[in-house]
């Protein structure tokens, strides 16, 4: 094997850890600081220092990452790495249940039920227990198998994550209880494992067989896990288990990028990794070879205020560029078709497949979806339904189409879907009956489904008032939700903000028809979903957008309730990772980032509201951006810098991080404070370091920074 000139290849951070073979070793591998290249020159490294390839254990969270890894290192070795296990955590697992399934009781061996198989299983132990029985709003199968898996993966009780993910289904938490039990004792009782049993089985392996663990802590000698921030809690104690007493395992991640909270991965597990692995070697890649020094300067800033990190500080040797940007619209609306002109802007120099905007929920970009759509620009989505082919919206739509056109035969099929008792036929002969006045047929159908009557008495009203295109969608809204609650069960709250975003679009527009319209422009190609299309805008969640990078970034929505999220604005965890969110989102910029901060945005039956921007921007220092504020004439015009205080004048409060001398002033308080935009509120309580949670009549409870409140004397 030829030697390889590492020195060559690697900065002093990537060598040191490619060059420790021995003992614990942490890699903090910041956004862009070439994790990959760290972890394939490593492989390549041990087998150089002639450490069998059979020895090597490298677990990553995709197959295919494990394979780019072990193809790039053998090419780098020049020798084949075949007997490396490498492999996701799951397919590991599987492998060694099948070996010693026998020792677990599993003497037929071990079978693996997919998805499909399990939600049968669900299916008929639903149907067994008599659950739901009747019940048009109890979960479907699929829901109630992802709540299973949930709660299994973040070992919490099934009730609790009811309680704190969805709400709305508590009331069938007994019945979903039930299921529960039926489903475990029905896979036991036919020797079957589903996906998440596959660690849950090995661990117990390992744990009752010390025999098997010694055998698999001698025969991996050397242990490499990938992605270590997105681990749940069973696959750490399974990296405990398997790394023996040398504990020759190197772990590589990055605590600010871990953001799967939702599918049971825990931060703690690379954050208390020095803990539980004593004499630890920490080596952080902070050379970033993605952006430009300016972008990082402001994701180092957001870094800086989570509570808790690993130290460090990216940095470029790109050090040109232009400053991020911070960009008041007016309102969302106003910001659709600010972003429109960006992306036209940047259009001039940037492929438009190369230009991404990110938001935190799939509905926050169909007010831009309409936009883009008006002007022709091609897009494609990742992450939440594209607004067109939500099935609640094409629901919606249709009833709107029938106030507008009552020839429109696919609209009637549609808004009729949603009655009992009425097939396609019975549509199709409702649909002649109208057009040709048989008032007979009408009236013994009305009879026989009285929900027709209702809802032709609706449509009727709509089609003759002389209402504008808001009012209409508000009545339309009333009547929709019980029907959208019994149709889909699981997520109906979720699907009531997308619902509530069309509400937001059409309160734009006098004509229904010019509504309609803009809405039928939707682009005919839906895109493959593999892989990015040319010539195509990119729209994507910011969890869908995790370890992909574009030349331009626009993060849109950046307010209270919608980034970070209303449920985490209460719950000290949950925004840090909101924080992490935001930071993966400004690190996927290459060479300019642009934050959407409304003034406004709309609400049902309230209009459109003031809103507080995102803590996130009120946290960073004005010198790490330009700021773009929307005039009430239109159009985006920078804002000036305010000058510099005399030296005289200027206080050690004023050189402060925001976070640190002026917030530590924040103190517990059970009094009234006032805030510029939602006046008088009454205190409720203080967080911790410096936030307060504060009832302001008429805008409700808001948790927000100490900084932008005055305190009233009592």
């Amino acid at each position: 094997m030829d030697h390889i000139e590492y020195e060559r290849h690697l900065n002093q951070a990537q060598l040191e850890a490619v060059q420790t073979l021995q003992g614990p070793v942490l890699v903090i591998a910041g956004a862009g600081s070439g994790k990959t290249r760290t972890v394939v020159y490593r492989l390549a490294r041990l087998v150089e220092n002639s450490v069998p390839p059979e020895s090597i254990l490298l677990l990553t969270f995709t197959r295919k990452a494990a394979n780019e890894m072990l193809t790039r290192a053998a090419h780098l070795a020049g020798q084949g790495l075949h007997g490396v296990a490498g492999g996701t955590f799951h397919a590991f697992a599987f492998g060694m249940l099948r070996r010693f399934g026998q020792r677990l009781g599993y003497d037929q061996g071990v079978s693996i039920m997919d998805r499909s198989d399990a939600e049968g299983v669900v299916k008929q132990v639903r149907e067994m227990e008599g659950v739901g029985k009747g019940d048009r709003s109890f979960p479907r199968k699929g829901a109630v198998l992802s709540l299973m898996s949930k709660a299994r993966n973040k070992e919490r009780d099934l009730e609790d994550i009811l309680a704190s993910e969805a709400g709305h289904l508590l009331p069938h938490a007994e019945g979903i209880q039930i299921i529960q039990r039926g489903y475990e004792a029905f896979k036991a009782k036919h020797g079957l494992l589903d996906y998440d049993d596959l660690l849950f089985k090995f661990e117990t392996l390992l744990r009752e067989h010390e025999d098997i663990r010694d055998f698999l802590v001698q025969r991996y000698s050397h242990l490499m896990i990938d992605e270590f921030q997105d681990t749940n809690l069973v696959q750490g104690r399974l990296v405990r288990l398997l790394s023996g007493p040398e504990a020759n395992v190197m772990a590589v991640g990055d605590d600010a990028q871990s953001v799967y909270a939702f599918r049971g991965a825990t931060v703690n597990n690379i954050l208390q990794f020095t803990s539980d692995f004593p004499g630890t070697k920490v080596i952080k890649l902070e050379q970033n070879y993605r952006s430009t020094q300016p972008i990082l300067e402001l994701t180092n800033q957001i870094l800086g205020q989570a509570t808790a990190k690993y130290e460090k500080h990216l940095f470029s040797e790109r050090i040109e560029g232009p400053k991020p940007q911070v960009v008041r619209p007016l309102s969302d609306m106003t910001q659709a078709q600010g972003v429109v002109d960006k992306i036209v802007e940047l259009s001039r120099t940037t492929p438009l497949h190369d230009i991404a905007v990110l938001f935190r929920a799939g509905y926050q970009s169909y007010p831009l979806e309409v936009a883009l759509n008006k002007l022709g620009i091609g897009y494609q989505k990742f992450g939440g339904m594209r607004f067109a082919e939500s099935a609640h919206i094409k629901d919606f739509v249709a009833h709107l189409r029938l106030v507008a056109n009552p020839a429109d035969l696919p609209a009637w099929q549609r808004a009729l879907s949603l009655l009992p008792g009425i097939g396609p036929k019975t549509c199709e002969r409702i649909y002649e009956a109208t057009l040709h006045g048989d008032e007979a047929y009408m009236r013994r159908t009305c009879k026989r489904v009285p929900e027709l009557e209702n809802t032709l008495t609706l449509l009727d009203n709509l089609r003759n008032s002389r209402l504008g295109v808001a009012p209409v969608i508000e009545q339309l809204l009333d009547y929709y939700r019980p029907h959208m609650e019994e149709r889909y069960p699981d997520d109906y709250p979720k699907r009531q903000a997308g619902l509530e975003e069309l509400a937001q679009i059409a309160a734009g527009y006098t004509k229904l028809e010019d509504f309609l319209a803009d809405m039928s422009l939707d682009n005919p190609d839906p895109g493959s979903g593999h892989g990015v299309e040319e010539d195509k805008v990119v729209l994507s969640t910011i969890h869908s957008a995790k370890g992909l990078e574009w030349s331009a970034v626009l993060l849109i929505d950046l307010v209270e309730d919608r980034f970070p999220s209303r449920h985490a604005l209460s719950r000290p965890d949950d925004m840090e990772e909101e924080r992490r969110l935001m930071y993966v989102a400004c690190t996927r910029a290459r060479d300019f980032l642009g934050l959407y901060v409304p003034d406004t945005v709309y609400k049902r039956n309230q209009g459109s509201t003031p809103v507080l921007p995102s803590p996130f921007v009120q946290e960073l220092p004005s010198s790490t951006y330009e700021e773009w504020r929307e005039g009430y004439a239109g159009g985006f015009r920078r804002q000036q810098e305010p000058a510099p205080k005399p030296a005289a004048q200027r206080s050690v409060q004023d050189d402060a991080p925001v976070n640190s001398a002026s917030t530590s002033q924040a103190q517990p308080s059970n009094g009234y404070c006032r805030h510029k935009i939602f006046g008088r509120g009454k205190i409720l309580s203080f967080i911790p370091p410096n936030k307060y949670k504060v009832n302001f009549s008429g805008f409700g409870i808001k948790t927000m920074i100490a900084d932008y409140l005055q305190m009233e004397e009592s």
